[in-house]
């Protein structure tokens, strides 16, 4: 795996949180022309179509069962064209990726592990080899909340060639980035190591530079050295939504796994719930909204994901954005620690008080106080604690503010659920 492909954590837009199984090519386009246009010069780059772009009766996140999906005579889904329209005459995805790369942008899509069992069921062909769908289908290894794939039984004849051939497909279009779920964590059958292996394998010889995304999380921590080696990013989570409990329980994820982020892969801790979202969607226990996250708590998210170097990808409708929600995606104070900072990880967690630290590349550090409780609370962290000498300044990033330090510790008041973000100097 070349480590120079997801150098940073990706950034980017993805339509799950927004639009479910249901976006169209419309909603795709309005999207990267709003990238284009007010986040790519801050690092934003990635635009991705999650799951079930092959279901032409997709009408949200609920999955319908069974139904019939787009496929060509290789055995592999195809964009649905009442969605698509420019994949009619088996262009596919060619044409939107080709827009996408015309805004200076980078083009991704969601697949899950497998075959599908339409293809299985059917026993249709596959590209570059003599077998067919049935041979290398494992019909018990099945995703437990959608309908559409058999597993692949990678001891068999074809397994291999067929993942090329998808990727192969994948290639031809220009796609960039790749977001395969079902394989990271599966509620029933753990971690899909060698269908990770295929993939990795496929990628490696499609002829394009593809960054790998694993889904759903919680991905196994023992599997973290499997993980390094073959996916660029992998989820620390299941589906991370606008909801307190979960981004209370990430800060313990992110203590697990801080240590194994690095060049070319990072652990990922989803995408961001931020904004307009839950458009086509009934995740999340709610459907149209404007996030449900109070201020506090988006910015102690983007702090979170920001000192953990998660790749970071926005979950809402990007044209709907406010100026507040503008302001989280384009502080470049916090955008550049996300890029060059290093070695993070939790100073100390006293109840629910939280202190994280990492290191600057100019020799500085960066600090983040995190009050998860539901009270105001002081925050306090010493400069022995944080291993400090001879600095004398702070700039919180957030509001861009430089102050002098006069004592050898910090401490903040915080509201509940906030928290404060610091390079110190």
């Amino acid at each position: 795996m070349n480590k120079k492909t997801a150098a940073l954590p990706p950034m980017g837009w993805n339509s799950w949180d927004c639009y479910g199984a249901a976006v169209t090519e419309e909603d795709v386009r309005g999207n990267a022309e709003y990238m284009a246009e007010h986040l790519k010069e801050w690092g934003w780059e990635y635009i991705v179509v999650d799951i079930q772009w092959y279901e032409p009766g997709a009408v949200s996140s609920a999955y319908r069962p069974f139904v019939p999906l787009e496929m060509d005579e290789y055995s592999r889904l195809m964009p649905a064209v009442n969605r698509f329209p420019s994949a009619e005459n088996g262009d596919g995805f060619k044409k939107l990726s080709d827009y996408v790369h015309s805004l200076g942008l980078k083009f991704g899509i969601h697949i899950m592990r497998g075959i599908p069992r339409q293809a299985v069921h059917a026993n249709t062909a596959l590209l570059g080899t003599d077998v067919r769908a049935r041979d290398i289908a494992h019909p018990n290894s099945i995703c437990p909340w959608n309908t559409d794939m058999y597993g692949i039984d990678a001891s068999q004849k074809g397994a291999q060639e067929y993942y090329h051939s998808l990727f192969a497909l994948y290639a031809s279009w220009g796609v960039d980035f790749v977001k395969v779920d079902d394989i990271a964590a599966s509620r029933l059958y753990g971690i899909h190591a060698e269908e990770i292996r295929l993939i990795r394998n496929a990628i490696d010889q499609c002829g394009r530079e593809m960054v790998l995304s694993l889904s759903p999380g919680p991905a196994p921590l023992e599997e973290a050295a499997l993980l390094k080696e073959t996916a660029n990013m992998w989820r620390i989570t299941d589906d991370f939504w606008d909801i307190w409990p979960l981004l209370y329980n990430m800060f313990e994820r992110c203590e697990k796994w801080a240590e194994h982020a690095g060049e070319g892969h990072w652990p990922d801790c989803d995408m961001l719930p931020l904004g307009h979202i839950g458009i086509r969607s009934v995740d999340g226990g709610a459907t149209d909204r404007w996030t449900r996250f109070t201020k506090e708590e988006q910015r102690t998210m983007m702090t979170l994901w920001s000192i953990v170097k998660s790749p970071l990808m926005f979950g809402g409708e990007l044209r709907d954005n406010d100026e507040w929600t503008h302001s989280l995606l384009t502080n470049p104070d916090v955008l550049h620690m996300l890029r060059t900072s290093s070695n993070a990880h939790q100073v100390y967690r006293q109840e629910e008080q939280v202190v994280w630290k990492a290191d600057a590349e100019d020799g500085s550090l960066y600090v983040a106080l995190f009050n998860l409780s539901d009270e105001t609370s002081d925050v306090s962290v010493s400069f022995e604690e944080l291993g400090l000498s001879g600095v004398n300044r702070q700039k919180d990033l957030w509001s861009s503010q430089d102050s002098l330090l006069t004592d050898d510790r910090i401490t903040q008041t915080i509201h509940p659920h906030g928290s404060v973000l610091y390079k110190l100097y």
